[in-house]
């Protein structure tokens, strides 16, 4: 039987989700008040119950009705989904850590329980985790613009991944032209409302709901310009935010980033996301050629040899179909399975050998069994398109695709197609946070990267850093898309000391990552041993991070999440 609801009170709030349409069956009964302490005086009584999805089994859910409008409070409200898992050692328990999983557009009340695990040891005994479904999101009040799943899916088994050819172009651009149409005619102004500033809004009524006075908070990937946005416009209220897998403020907002160009240039070029994924398809290629093929299946022997291996399948792709699996289909699947090392890296050359040998696989982006989940793949795009500059003619993106992939690859294309449905969105944000980025905060704030990261390069965290007003950065040598997916036990020792303590890691410190790329199991380093050989790893009994033994769920929450694929991916 469900426990008794637990009352937390909560100012008026908004966000959304993907686990949130059971959660208007939550209102019940008040009961004690939550065990973080009186929260945020006169608002909205969050009641917690346990979630009822069995995805969510250990977690409590809750809903909340908030402003659209933070600056009319008055008007219309929107509901938000919130989730937590309480600490599991409620006699250690210091408080409530907020958890954003990215996106934009990637749903907390999903999110949380499939990276719960991932969390530090520590953490998890000593912390209420609350993560909720920003605003526009999932089953909350969100962007839709089908009236059904089943439709929303329909549409887009007919558009690729990205476009091939000139037709395949000029189809793209008027699906995703006639797309936006629809969302505007579905609710113009939510779609207003959903910016990365309205969400931060949020997480500072959610951070008063659980009678917290400061922020505690892991963001990761979008999750960083989150925080970064929070930490700016709340600067007294930062206590603790760690970021990792960084977005350059600026880059997003069009004031920089790695072309030294704005509107001209999508979001993505000007993060460097193509640079990324090109460097860490390259170190793929390379370490799956120095391993035996017991390790990397598609290794052909050496690193040149693999390479040219992998060039020649996409070539024979780009001329002809394998079966359903398009030239556009695998760079796709390749660009994110390299998200993960473990297990994506070992996924992408399994994939690869099959297409090399003719093997026969299942069609890509088939969602597993059970009642349709809504896809949202219009969510990323009405937080991106409303507030990150993109060129505004669709005849623009055929010569970015040129000069990206002249610059970076193949993996290129994904990254310059994924932002054209922005040249013909119908909506601005309302109230976008633009800076300044460098108001001093009341605690520094702890930015980690890895330095070969397929999304949000090693560099968006150097400018991070630089554009904050108190930071210091925690540098992870390794693989893949955020430390908090690609575990590292120094990364974990240095963060729950931070969490706890406040203490920052040496200036320079630097990790690296509990198992390497394709090695056997019998040769992964314990994690005592990962400990020692890293430099400036504190001291002392701080907690283990996963063991390279332990379960490795695929990646969840990467952003940015697929805007054309858009189904969520399956869990294996």
């Amino acid at each position: 039987m469900p426990r008794t609801a637990t009352a937390t009170r909560i100012p008026l709030t908004r966000a959304a989700g993907a686990a949130a349409g059971a959660l208007a069956l939550l209102l019940g009964a008040v009961g004690p008040a939550s065990a973080g302490g009186p929260g945020g005086g006169d608002g909205v009584v969050l009641r917690w119950r346990d979630c009822p999805d069995i995805t969510q089994t250990g977690f409590e859910c809750a809903t909340a009705n908030v402003p659209l409008d933070h600056t009319r409070p008055g008007d219309r409200t929107i509901e938000l989904a919130v989730i937590r898992h309480r600490a599991a050692a409620p006699d250690r328990r210091v408080g409530t850590l907020f958890f954003n999983p990215g996106g934009p557009g990637s749903p907390g009340t999903v999110g949380l329980p499939q990276l719960y695990d991932r969390f530090p040891e520590e953490l998890r005994d000593r912390y209420d985790i609350v993560s909720w479904d920003p605003r526009g999101v999932g089953e909350s009040t969100a962007v839709r613009c089908f009236d059904t799943a089943e439709e929303a899916a329909a549409w887009q088994t007919k558009v690729p991944p990205f476009p091939v050819g000139v037709r395949e172009q000029q189809a793209f651009a008027a699906a995703y032209a006639d797309l936006a149409k629809q969302c505007e005619q579905r609710d113009p102004q939510l779609l207003r409302h959903v910016s990365t500033a309205d969400t931060a809004r949020d997480l500072d009524l959610l951070r008063a709901a659980v009678g917290e006075e400061q922020l505690r908070y892991w963001g990761v990937s979008y999750g960083t310009l989150l925080g970064a946005t929070y930490a700016n416009l709340f600067p007294e209220r930062v206590g603790r935010l760690v970021l990792d897998g960084n977005v350059d403020p600026l880059a997003w907002l069009g004031e920089g980033g790695t072309t030294g160009e704005a509107e001209e240039v999508n979001t993505f070029l000007r993060l460097g996301s193509h640079l990324g994924s090109a460097d860490t398809l390259a170190q793929f290629l390379d370490h799956c050629g120095r391993a035996p093929v017991t390790g990397c299946v598609f290794s052909a022997g050496t690193p040149a040899a693999t390479r040219e291996k992998y060039d020649t399948l996409m070539r024979r792709l780009a001329a002809r179909p394998a079966g359903d699996w398009t030239y556009a289909r695998a760079v796709s699947e390749v660009r994110g399975g390299l998200y993960t090392v473990h297990p994506g890296w070992t996924g992408v050359a399994d994939l690869l050998e099959a297409l090399w040998s003719g093997r026969p696989l299942l069609a890509p982006g088939v969602p597993p069994g059970g009642p349709a989940r809504y896809p949202g793949f219009e969510q990323p795009l009405a937080v991106l398109c409303a507030e990150s500059p993109n060129p505004r003619s669709p005849l623009r993106y055929p010569e970015l695709e040129r000069r990206a992939v002249a610059e970076s690859g193949e993996l290129a294309r994904w990254w310059v197609w994924a932002n054209e449905p922005c040249a013909t969105w119908p909506a601005r944000a309302a109230d976008p946070y633009t800076g300044p980025w460098d108001r001093a905060t009341a605690h520094p704030v702890l930015v980690v990267n890895t330095t070969h990261d397929p999304s949000t390069p090693y560099r968006a965290a150097q400018d991070m850093v630089e554009e904050l007003g108190d930071a210091r950065l925690l540098t992870l040598d390794g693989y893949g898309h955020t430390a908090l997916d690609n575990p590292s036990a120094c990364v974990g020792r240095h963060v729950v000391r931070y969490f706890l303590t406040g203490a920052l890691p040496p200036k320079g410190a630097r990790c690296t990552q509990d198992l390497p790329p394709f090695a056997p199991p019998a040769e992964a380093p314990s994690v005592s041993e990962t400990v020692r050989a890293q430099p400036g790893t504190p001291a002392g009994g701080l907690p283990r991070a996963a063991t390279p033994g332990g379960p490795l769920p695929s990646s969840y929450g990467a952003w940015p999440l697929e805007v054309v694929e858009g189904l969520l991916p399956p869990r294996t």
